[in-house]
């Protein structure tokens, strides 16, 4: 299993994260960690603790996404932000879920913040998280990727991978592959899938209004072919199989 972490100018958050990697009850088997052209020691913290180091010069989560996944070599590949701190036991679920059948394309779970205000660490999340499943689950038909804790299957990817908007930074990355991946495809969402991840991008009311506009962007960028009631009728009209003819 691979983990893929885009990285820029966060040199100590990504030194935690790779701490609380390599201490999992389920080691990875690689972390693919991409430089989005760091000007701090993001890539020497990298480099400090024996990962892999991937240089992407195109600026955008979704380019250093993309660029992180098409290098990695496991069948599954995980996912996280340099400023997310995983559970002990979080790739130990992540692969549990995928390999139940019926195995899916992909999963993804919920997470916490693991700074601010104490009181609303849990609230706060709870509140965001919940909005975003619940109303990009309803344009998807299913329940979306939230690419601070999401994982997917390579050869899921490789049928995606030239099809995704990499080079459009203003989109959300993690919603462009869930609308990328077949309707029929399973994408299961693990409560216990455990994640911790930073409130910076929530302190302001521009950063939250960024993150709207990026998310109307993203669904403008798929319709109409993904009208929710296209997707949704894709769905009804074939009989799903067990699993992605590819997997």
């Amino acid at each position: 299993m691979s983990v893929v972490i885009p990285v820029l100018d966060d040199a100590e958050p990504l030194r935690t994260c790779l701490t609380a990697l390599l201490t999992q009850t389920r080691p990875p088997d690689e972390i693919v960690v991409v430089d989005n052209g760091s000007t701090d020691d993001s890539a020497e913290v990298a480099r400090e603790f024996g990962v892999r180091v991937v240089q992407e010069s195109r600026r955008g989560i979704p380019a250093a996404s993309s660029t992180g996944f098409d290098a990695a070599t496991g069948s599954i590949i995980a996912r996280l932000d340099a400023d997310c701190v995983p559970g002990e036991r979080w790739l130990e679920r992540v692969e549990e879920a995928m390999l139940r059948e019926p195995q899916p394309a992909a999963v993804t779970g919920p997470a916490a913040f693991h700074d601010g205000p104490a009181p609303l660490r849990f609230v706060g999340a709870f509140a965001y998280l919940g909005a975003y499943f619940a109303f990009v689950g309803l344009a998807l038909g299913r329940p979306p990727l939230f690419g601070s804790n999401c994982a997917i299957r390579a050869d899921a990817w490789a049928s995606i991978s030239a099809e995704v908007h990499r080079h459009d930074s203003h989109l959300h990355d993690d919603m462009d592959v869930s609308l990328h991946l077949d309707p029929l495809w399973p994408v299961r969402f693990v409560p216990t899938v455990d994640m911790r991840i930073s409130a910076r991008p929530f302190r302001s009311m521009s950063s939250l209004a960024t993150r709207f506009d990026r998310g109307l962007h993203t669904l403008r960028s798929h319709w109409p072919d993904e009208f929710p009631w296209r997707r949704i009728l894709r769905r009804f009209n074939a009989a799903p199989p067990r699993r992605s003819p590819r997997f």
